[in-house]
């Protein structure tokens, strides 16, 4: 397991790019047939790549979880990117297309994770707060995710939004996980930005080319900094900054919340001129 440990609010401010990038940017998530696991400290998350091949990959604990097994503490929430394939969870399985979610309550203590085709692998993109309370496991087909319509071509923020694991679809405890689709010509998420004191988030962004880049803003409104991210690394934002990005190409990003709240339209808005 990697390990990112954050910087503050007021030290951001002195960081050079790779300086931040140690400090809020994950590796590369997705290995063939292998589980690529960080935790950062921005609320005790942990963000995991797991992309099985030939063979099933088990959700490993690690010692300084100081747990009998993964879930023993915690909850987590579980997006697959890539081909078809299925999570088991306590014997249970269940098949998880492209873009479906699962919902792993406390107290699970098996998971396991198989592709049904090598050639065309699952990729699952898992993220895990601590839990304080025992719930149930919950599989979210995209289409039965609560859709949101945001945003316009004229101010290049047009977008989908499929908030998966939320009240009223899964009973979690803090996780609040999700995806965000931009329209083509779209390259604006999160547009006006905003903070949430409550709550921290984890952004991970994908479905766009190689060769393309999503400029990544954060800190302070009046004292923000860009970081330029390739496909398939996640990024921590803390409470206090803001988490916004530009793609130089539409593209698709997995959110997930953890805190004090589940709240999605808790936000203290901005307007763009409140950026410096």
């Amino acid at each position: 397991m990697n390990f990112m440990f954050s910087a503050d609010i007021r030290s951001y401010k002195d960081m050079r790019n790779d300086e931040l990038r140690d400090a809020f940017v994950t590796q590369s998530l997705f290995t063939e047939g292998d589980i690529n696991m960080t935790y950062t400290d921005v609320d005790r998350g942990v963000v995991a790549g797991i992309m099985p091949t030939d063979k099933a990959l088990d959700l490993p604990t690690h010692k300084e979880l100081a747990a009998d097994y993964f879930c023993q503490r915690r909850e987590a929430g579980v997006i697959n990117i890539g081909g078809p394939g299925s999570v088991s969870v306590d014997g249970e399985s269940f098949v998880m297309a492209n873009k479906d979610s699962l919902y792993i309550a406390k107290e699970s203590q098996s998971v396991t994770f198989k592709s049904d085709n090598a050639s065309s692998p699952a990729k699952f993109y898992l993220v895990s707060y601590p839990a304080h309370r025992v719930t149930k496991t919950v599989h979210v087909p995209k289409e039965n995710a609560n859709t949101i319509e945001l945003g316009s071509q004229e101010t290049s923020n047009e977008r989908t939004i499929f908030q998966s694991i939320r009240p009223g679809i899964v009973d979690s405890c803090q996780l609040v996980m999700g995806i965000t689709e931009l329209k083509p010509g779209s390259v604006w998420n999160t547009k006006p930005p905003h903070t949430h004191f409550r709550r921290t988030e984890i952004y991970m962004y994908f479905d766009l080319p190689e060769e393309e880049r999503v400029f990544h803003l954060m800190g302070e409104p009046a004292e923000i900094r860009s970081l330029s991210l390739p496909k398939e690394v996640a990024i921590a934002s803390p409470m206090w900054s803001i988490h916004s990005g530009v793609g130089t190409t539409n593209y698709t990003f997995v959110w997930a919340m953890g805190g004090e709240n589940q709240d999605f339209d808790d936000m203290d808005h901005l307007t763009v001129s409140d950026l410096n």
